[in-house]
């Protein structure tokens, strides 16, 4: 158990950063469900915005903490230039949703790709042998990293709120 900057216990797995991404990845998979579920125009939009900015924030900590730490730790260009574009292709598609609503026709057709763009995505990264798992066998400091990856996304999310 680790102790928060409120003084509350929790758990150190909290603080890991495969645990802090994946809580993310549960997040949006949950927030996608609901979305193909709703026909409800005013649903839809908010559970597109919600989607856009929780991804915004997940691939803005990957790409700026997460993806050059696996690097360094692994060497391994592969899995590092893969997510790298991955991430690429879905942010152009996150910025086409976030100019559009449900009453464009092919607003609910983007929003069903990028799921399973990024549900491809999560499967590479959490699968045996993908990203997660070689970031564990590269030993990196995945506590430190988890509060890193922590601070710098409410960092965002409170800029985000000021703008």
């Amino acid at each position: 158990m680790a102790t928060g900057k409120s003084g509350h216990t929790r758990p150190a797995r909290h603080r890991d950063a495969i645990a802090l991404l994946k809580a993310d990845h549960q997040q949006v998979k949950q927030w996608f469900g609901q979305f193909r579920k709703t026909s409800e125009a005013a649903r839809q939009n908010a559970l597109a915005r919600d989607i856009c900015h929780a991804l915004r924030l997940h691939t803005t900590i990957e790409e700026e903490l997460f993806y050059p730490a696996f690097l360094e730790a692994t060497h391994d260009k592969d899995i590092h230039h893969e997510a790298e574009v991955e991430h690429h292709g879905a942010k152009e598609l996150i910025a086409e949703i976030e100019h559009s609503n449900a009453s464009d026709d092919y607003f609910r057709a983007k929003v069903n790709v990028l799921a399973e763009m990024i549900n491809h995505h999560v499967r590479e990264e959490e699968k045996p042998g993908g990203m997660f798992a070689e970031a564990r066998k590269a030993r990196m400091d995945l506590i430190a990293l988890g509060e890193r990856l922590a601070e710098r996304k409410s960092q965002l999310e409170s800029q985000d709120k000021a703008a």
